[in-house]
């Protein structure tokens, strides 16, 4: 059964009967090659073209219709779009106002940036190991807990999200905020919420590997308005919503999104929950 499997539709039974490491028809191969990725059409090609004629170009109209509708996605009330996730995380530790000495709870089976936005924004990322889901593992979080502890970065782990109602007990009860790394987890939900929205905020991300892509951008998703409102200043060059266009209330950086992304993102965004019903048919 194993060899035949490999060898599915081969109509030549003595090729059909081996594996293709031993001579027999391979089911990939250059009469069928293996999708490539990212996958776009028309709808990414019309998007950028009516972006580049509109002379429209920068932050604008684009991302804020990504921004809400991948709130809406998400079932968060603001998104703030970034770079990548990477700086969706930096902009998220920078508006807990993470310290030198300040340590942030994290798993260490994760990409290198949930670490790193933590030690460049001055702060000390704690490891704490996974369960046997590769989610950070609730049950040892109390003990990595010192009195310099200031926050907990679960990691949903290929979209499954992590023990959300141990973690946000634990942290209300040791006074801590919850930032989720989203960025496996576009779609995932938890008790009818989405990732993103059960904690403080959520970060995600949309380089080229990930589930929606426009080759780099992130977001940061959230229910609190003046948390996105922090997080908008420091993306925003430190401005304020209120402040005169060269009025910065705080030291920010440049963070924002294009429009050429925002259109690609949109385009993306429109096929992503059909492309999610499908991986989860193929996984079962």
């Amino acid at each position: 059964p194993l060899e035949t499997a490999w060898t599915v539709g081969v109509s030549d039974p003595v090729t059909a009967s081996r594996l293709a490491l031993h001579g027999g028809a391979p089911v990939r191969g250059p009469d069928k090659p293996w999708p490539v990725w990212p996958v776009f059409d028309d709808a990414e090609r019309r998007a950028l073209n009516e972006t580049l004629e509109s002379g429209a170009w920068w932050y604008g109209e684009r991302v804020a219709t990504f921004e809400r509708a991948f709130a809406a996605f998400q079932g968060a009330v603001h998104c703030v779009s970034c770079t990548s996730g990477t700086t969706a995380g930096e902009i998220a530790i920078q508006a807990l106002d993470i310290a030198p000495g300040d340590e942030v709870i994290i798993p260490p089976y994760t990409f290198i940036a949930t670490a790193t936005c933590v030690a460049r924004m001055g702060g000390t990322p704690v490891f704490v190991d996974v369960d046997d889901a590769w989610n950070l593992n609730a049950d040892l979080i109390d003990a990595a807990i010192t009195p310099r502890t200031r926050a907990i970065m679960p990691v949903h782990f290929g979209g499954r999200i992590c023990d959300m109602d141990r973690i946000n007990e634990i942290a209300a009860r040791r006074g801590l905020t919850v930032i989720e790394d989203a960025c496996h987890a576009w779609g995932s939900t938890y008790r009818d919420q989405g990732a993103g929205t059960l904690g403080k905020a959520g970060i995600f991300s949309f380089q080229v590997s990930k589930n929606i892509t426009a080759g780099e951008g992130g977001a940061i998703v959230t229910d609190d308005a003046d948390f996105a409102e922090v997080c908008r200043s420091i993306s925003h060059c430190g401005r304020g919503s209120d402040s005169a266009w060269y009025g910065h209330v705080r030291v920010g950086t440049n963070a924002r999104l294009t429009e050429f992304q925002a259109a690609v993102l949109n385009a993306q965004l429109g096929r992503l929950e059909e492309q999610t019903r499908r991986r989860e048919r193929n996984g079962d």
